[in-house]
């Protein structure tokens, strides 16, 4: 048997390797080589055991297990023990001595091992772990298993495997991976990754006035700061004394480490090199040699470990970040970086910030909303909508072909007086100042990141070699290859015509999809005309009118209106699930070269779907509808059917922009929150149960972490998109509806707890990557900012009735009074009834109601009948077009103006951290320079009085203000 010398007495722990078997010949057992020699010491002999030798080795392994002290963060004393299965074909003294071994394997493990991320030993760190359930009819995974493991091993990691019947199902294996000083030493270099060498010397900025009123919002400093300040600098291997090296267990952070053993896993080969170039974890876990690979999390996230030396920067998180009741409290950013790694920790830096400053917007929006409310009374043209002289004696054209009557204008009373609740002079403000404020978020967004850029060592940040690597699907997809200018070495390439034939093909498909989302939003509108005119015909006695509260407001257009966002929003999230798929179908049928290049390909196909999905009805109801209707007699019909022509709504087209955006946004929010929380809390339920029930159990801290869901490489992706989206709400229609950026504070003030919940509690540790800023969906952004000012001066202009009423008040009041008096009157045409074609004439026409009506009116500024110009546009239509276009003109050129002022007034990086990268680079010039002016001195001293033959000094000595002077 394999020996390791326990920590308590000197007494020798008997272990049994993780694939060893016990079987019967004719002096006892008979051992079968191990798998797992990691933690192992090698060379030991192996002797058969007799029952004697079988008591007595028993005895010594009571006396070591009752000698050893318990600990949280190791399990160093575990004894290894056979199968159930084995130990019930055994009889005799084997099968008590299997049971003994056992049982106090059981022990062991329940006090040392729920919360260990160590080897046996309780030294070594585990910096990564592998998952496998061992298939043994398939000889081609174990001999891929069996190479890879053993050029880990020459790579220079340290791996322990734990056997099946350890694990809680009893069929997967764990192979948990150490990276040695060496090699993280060596790996740093490579990737030039910053290590402190100097603790900063600039003092912190003073306390901001008045920075007492945030002190409920804030967290401790311990969890906000978790290490000093220092200066950086790239590691190097042959410079350790230029580093501020304590201790090398704990100099690089497990973020670190695992990030390096990622890289190491993602390079090494898993056949011999006469085979070929086939490498790489990720198509290893692809053609299922793996089931997993991921890295442990630091503890339990529920209860802290009872060890000073136990890591708990997961249950800190948990505490401090994740749970809701911090809802109001600021993020620990430095953590979530230093837990997670900064391409995690800028997500939710720019999440915060975003709804930092949709704060600014939603009080905005809600004042003017509340303006809205309070000028109630003093909406003129409603009083006369409303008014039995004015509204209740204007008899109004139909709204659709026969089926609808005609209606008077004071039943749609409740709708005006909704539509002002939006539509008044406040939205034009509210328009022009989210315009700038888009503009003010972007500008300091870019300060923040820059900010962070400095404090995470990402100044001079260069996309790793790990993000730029040739993805494995397109090493093996490309037959060919050529030699890399670069490199000098032959890589699979796509030849120029396949390339070409998979874009062309790329882009067909996207085009394809897009007419599908076309065609669901034309089928919506078809639904809008046919419904519509049944609501009309079963509502034309109002049989609603009797409900309390609500009868009132429950209109034809309102039922058509509510009924077909819903089923709007239904066909969105559907199409949604499809075109998840279908993105990632097509940016692998393009087979991208590299990571960096596939995650871009894929933004833009998933943004530009769901850009088409999300915002094609806000868009149609926004600037199509009731746009190209005609006028009665001449009515414009769909694609030449029976089907008329959307008109708006008589309280105006805004108010159903309005409810097509609240239905939408408002839906796609409470969906997703309910996805991202429910959904994986119900997946993962059965595992957390039983690791927070049962934390004495052997569910041990590899099983927990494997049992969670992974984050996925696109998990990150999907937040982001889904933040987007939003944005786009809150930018491109907020001039129809000033409270969307206040839904979306309180969705994103839930988002950011629940997505925390989520990485803390029910996702496996991410792989630790690095990024610089938000990436491609900052270019997305500026794009949309630039599109909302846009949109925002076309609602105002031809969505309300903002142009209709000034121009009335200024130019067409008959009293010259500026008020809004007769405004009504004017903004409707006439119409002779005689001159219906027998198409559109209501069936109604001859009700007795309706007998004596000569003509009807309809919104338009056109010629009444008789005049020598009837029915043709008037000159008050082209003095509010004139008005329109004038606005837009005039309101993109002030947002614009102000846009690019402020971002020329405000600069992209602060200029203390201007000051503070200078600084550093001088010191690192200067230790640089002085370090190696040592060690040249230390090696001469080390001569002696041989006579000196060296040359001159490479690094002579250079006033400081030279040095500073090349550094700048």
């Amino acid at each position: 048997m394999r020996r390791i010398t326990g920590k308590g007495g000197g007494d020798s722990l008997i272990e049994m390797s993780p694939t060893e078997s016990l079987s019967d010949d004719g002096n006892g057992y008979r051992q079968h080589a191990s798998s797992s020699t990691g933690s192992l010491q090698q060379g030991q002999s192996e002797s058969p055991l007799t029952p004697g030798v079988c008591v007595e080795t028993c005895e010594s392994l009571n006396t070591s297990l009752a000698s050893l002290v318990p600990s949280d963060c190791s399990d160093n004393s575990w004894v290894r023990s056979p199968s159930l299965e084995q130990i019930n074909s055994f009889t005799g003294l084997r099968r008590k001595r299997a049971l003994f071994l056992k049982y106090r394997s059981r022990i062991g493990k329940q006090k040392l091992s729920k919360d260990s991320v160590f080897f046996r030993d309780g030294m070594r760190r585990i910096d990564f772990v592998l998952s496998y359930v061992d298939d043994k009819d398939c000889e081609k995974k174990q001999e891929r298993r069996r190479t890879y493991e053993a050029n880990l091993k020459e790579a220079g990691l340290e791996l322990e495997t734990e056997d099946k019947s350890e694990s809680e199902d009893g069929k997967t294996y764990f192979v948990k991976i150490h990276a040695p000083w060496e090699v993280l030493a060596t790996y740093a270099d490579v990737l030039k990754i910053k290590v402190p060498f100097k603790e900063s010397d600039i003092p912190d900025d003073g306390d901001m006035p008045m920075n007492w009123l945030s002190t409920p919002f804030r967290l401790p400093k311990e969890i906000m700061n978790p290490e000093p300040d220092y200066f950086t600098t790239p590691f190097s291997k042959s410079k350790p004394g230029l580093f501020l090296i304590n201790n090398q267990d704990t100099f690089f952070p497990p973020s670190t480490r695992n990030r390096i053993v990622y890289y190491i896993l993602s390079r090494c080969l898993y056949v011999s090199e006469e085979c070929g170039d086939k490498k790489g974890i990720k198509r290893l876990l692809n053609n299922g040699s793996y089931t997993s690979a991921f890295p442990l999390h630091d503890s339990r996230y529920w209860i802290k470990s009872k060890d000073v030396n136990c890591e708990s920067e997961r249950y800190d998180l948990y505490k401090y970040w994740a749970r809701f009741f911090c809802f109001f409290k600021e993020q620990p950013i430095n953590r979530i970086r230093k837990y997670y790694g900064e391409k995690i920790g800028i997500y939710f830096a720019w999440l915060g910030f975003y709804t930092e400053m949709l704060l600014f917007a939603a009080v905005v929006g809600t004042i003017c909303f509340t303006y809205g409310f309070l000028t109630y009374g003093d909406n003129e043209w409603s009083k006369e909508i409303c008014s039995d002289e004015i509204g209740g004696k204007i008899v109004m054209c139909p709204l659709c072909d026969k089926k609808c009557s005609y209606w008077k204008l004071n039943t749609t009373c409740n709708s005006s007086w909704q539509s002002h609740l939006f539509d008044n002079v406040a939205t034009v403000f509210f328009a022009i100042f989210m315009g700038i404020w888009v503009t003010l978020f972007l500008e300091f967004w870019k300060r923040r990141q820059a900010r962070l850029e400095y404090e995470w060592d990402l100044v001079d940040f260069e996309e790793e070699q790990q993000q730029l690597q040739l993805r494995p699907e397109y090493e093996t997809k490309c037959t060919k290859s050529k030699e890399n200018p670069v490199t000098k070495e032959l890589e699979p390439y796509l030849p120029i015509t396949s390339k070409c034939a998979r874009s062309c093909l790329s882009g067909a498909t996207v085009l394809l999809w897009i007419s599908l989302i076309i065609a669901c939003i034309i089928g919506v509108i078809a639904y809008r005309l046919a419904v519509y005119a049944a609501f009309a015909s079963i509502m034309k006695d109002s049989p609603t009118n009797h409900l309390e509260v609500v009868g009132p407001y429950i209109t034809p257009q309102l039922a058509t209106s509510v009924t077909a966002s819903c089923i709007n929003f239904v066909i969105i999230m559907i199409l949604n699930l499809m075109y998840e798929k279908v993105a990632i179908w097509i940016t692998d049928m393009e087979i991208p070269k590299t990571h960096l290049e596939y995650e871009n390909k894929l933004t833009v196909k998933m943004f530009l779907f769901q850009f088409v999905n999300y915002y094609s009805s806000c868009f149609y109801v926004a600037f199509f509808k009731g746009k190209f209707v005609g006028y009665p007699g001449k009515y414009a019909y769909m694609f030449g059917s029976t089907l008329r022509n959307e008109e708006c709504d008589p309280g105006g087209c805004l108010i159903e922009l309005t409810t097509q955006l609240v239905i939408v946004m408002t839906g796609k929010q409470v969906w997703g929150n309910i996805q991202e929380a429910l959904l994986p809390w119900v997946m993962n339920w059965w595992g957390s149960r039983k690791a927070r029930n049962h934390p004495e159990s052997l569910y041990s801290r590899w099983e927990q972490d494997h049992d969670l869901q992974s984050f996925g490489q696109l998990g990150l992706f999907y937040e982001y998109l889904e933040m987007v989206i939003q944005f786009g709400f809150i930018t491109l229609f907020v001039a129809s509806f000033p409270l969307a950026p206040l839904l979306a504070l309180f969705n994103n003030i839930i988002e950011i707890r629940v997505d925390a919940w989520k990485l803390t509690t029910q996702f496996r540790r991410p792989v630790a990557a690095k990024a610089h800023s938000i990436g491609a969906w900052e270019e997305i952004l500026n794009g949309m900012a630039v599109l909302s000012v846009v949109t925002n001066a076309f609602i105002v202009a031809f969505t309300s009735d903002m142009m209709p009423r000034l121009v009335y008040m200024y130019a067409y009041q008959p009293q010259g009074q500026m008020n809004m008096k007769g405004y009504i009157n004017n903004s409707l045409s006439v119409f002779n009834v005689y001159e219906f074609q027998n198409s559109s004439r209501p069936e109604e026409a001859e009700n007795p109601m309706w007998l004596n009506i000569t003509t009807c009116r309809y919104r338009d500024y056109r010629y009444p009948p008789g005049h020598e110009k009837q029915y043709f546009h008037t000159m008050q239509f082209w003095h509010i077009l004139a008005a329109k276009l004038a606005f837009i003109i005039i309101m993109e050129h002030v947002v614009f103006l102000v846009k690019y002022f402020v971002a020329w007034l405000i600069p992209d990086v602060p200029s203390d951290v201007r000051a503070r990268v200078k600084r550093e680079r001088f010191l690192v010039h200067e230790y640089l320079h002085n370090y190696e002016v040592n060690e040249l001195k230390r090696q001469l001293g080390q001569q002696g009085d041989k006579e000196c033959t060296c040359t001159p000094m490479i690094y002579p000595t250079l006033p400081k203000h030279e040095v500073l002077s090349e550094v700048l």
